[in-house]
């Protein structure tokens, strides 16, 4: 099982801008998501096709399972 935290940004185009990262700290802290994600914004560390990311938009925590399937 992996854990991933989604940062979802809008761009200057109006678009969704996802950055993941893996193994996020848990719990997770909102308050410092929060300011990271608004440091990013600050220090204008991303960018993306449709410009830089402008307002945070939203964060979440993306659970994975994966099972190998054993053939023949």
């Amino acid at each position: 099982m992996t854990k991933k935290i989604e940062l979802k940004f809008r761009n200057e185009d109006e678009k969704i801008v996802t950055y993941s990262l893996d193994n996020p700290i848990e719990p997770v802290d909102p308050e410092a998501v929060n300011a990271a994600m608004d440091e990013i914004i600050t220090q204008n560390a991303f960018t993306s096709s449709g410009g830089d990311v402008i307002v945070k938009d939203s964060a979440r925590i993306v659970e994975r399972t994966v099972e190998d399937i054993e053939l023949g």
